[in-house]
């Protein structure tokens, strides 16, 4: 989480509030990190952390928009930015469909 934390601070964003939500509360096998985040202007941050091998596909990206909406709807709230740490390659078609439907990649 300080990598994570200190690639956003050298970025300019820095955070009020900063909670790691376990994928067992959302009822998720996958094993990646999430995070709601407030920013010092209080809007909310969904930040996920993916750290694996194989690449990833267009199959993901769905994978990842349903574990979004989970987390929406643990949350109770809608979140203003998305953000997604990759640490695996990345297809270029993926690529795309995360940005049109507005996640920043890291």
């Amino acid at each position: 989480m300080q990598m994570m934390v200190d690639s956003l601070r050298q970025k300019g964003k820095i955070y009020k509030k900063m909670l790691e939500i376990s994928p067992k509360e959302l009822a998720i096998r996958n094993k990646i990190k999430m995070y709601k985040a407030t920013d010092i202007r209080g809007y909310f941050w969904a930040i996920f952390a993916v750290s694996q091998k194989s690449r990833l596909l267009m199959k993901d990206v769905h994978k990842f928009e349903e574990i979004y909406a989970k987390l929406v709807i643990f949350c109770g709230h809608d979140f203003k930015h998305k953000l997604i740490f990759i640490d695996a390659p990345l297809c270029s078609k993926a690529k795309e469909a995360f940005k049109t439907q507005g996640w920043k990649i890291q």
